[in-house]
């Protein structure tokens, strides 16, 4: 019943928060910086190429980038692991991968996004965590639970979706879902973000985009579709 349902919405809020607080959460990200060819030095003193965090070395070491590959090598008396293991200078990162350096509380991640590579920033103690005062969720409505036709392409289409940093991406759409909210029909056309995926994004903009909600839209999963219809609940968007 409606209880069980709210209890259901509250738990599946409850488990986003705690996933953004976690010690590896997107509250912890404290920057990108995009690598040049050749050095790109790394510590907390401000002339570096890469400013960390003052919990690290004012000067920490260098991140060589050259014909696509990057290699890490620290400074003399400064000590940072990837998986547990003492960094081996000159080792290899390899972009998105487990190869994620730490200094303590301050991790460095190699990321590849169409040809620019960068280095994403992760510190425990960032700012935004630190200060984080929690979610804030619309109230939850039953009716924004519905059930969707889902209506299949022959073959998938592409979807150009933009990133954070501009750029976009065709990511295949499989079908749309159409169905009625409020009196309204509506049509929404999802992707699928990863091969294998067993689920559905979508990425929407209403009337509270930008104004009491972010700016470039919001997001909601759903399962696969199931005997032509697809279940979206709308309390899960973020």
């Amino acid at each position: 019943g409606d209880t069980t349902y709210r209890t259901e919405i509250q738990k599946w809020r409850a488990d986003r928060e705690a996933r953004l607080k976690a010690d590896g959460g997107w509250l912890t990200v404290a920057g990108l910086f995009w690598l040049k060819d050749g050095p790109n030095r790394f510590g907390s003193a401000p002339d570096n190429d890469i400013v960390l965090p003052a919990s690290v070395a004012a000067r920490a070491g260098v991140l060589d980038f050259r014909a696509g590959r990057t290699t890490v090598s620290l400074d003399p008396g400064v000590s940072g692991a990837i998986e547990g293991k003492p960094v081996v200078n000159g080792q290899e990162l390899q972009p998105d991968s487990k190869d994620v350096v730490s200094f303590g509380r301050v991790t460095l991640q190699v990321i590849k996004r169409q040809d620019r590579v960068g280095v994403r920033m992760k510190d425990l103690d960032s700012k935004a965590r630190r200060e984080f005062k929690g979610l804030h969720w619309f109230p939850i409505k039953e009716s924004y639970r519905v059930t969707a036709r889902w209506v299949a392409y022959p073959t998938p289409q592409a979807v150009p979706i933009a990133n954070v940093l501009g750029q976009v991406t065709d990511f295949p759409s499989p079908g749309y879902a159409e169905f009625t909210l409020d009196g309204k029909k509506l049509r929404l056309d999802p992707v699928i973000e990863e091969p294998g995926d067993q689920e559905l994004f979508f990425v929407f903009r209403d009337q509270t985009s930008a104004k009491e909600t972010y700016g470039a839209g919001r997001f909601l999963y759903a399962a696969m579709p199931q005997n032509g219809t697809i279940s979206l609940d709308f309390n899960k968007a973020y």
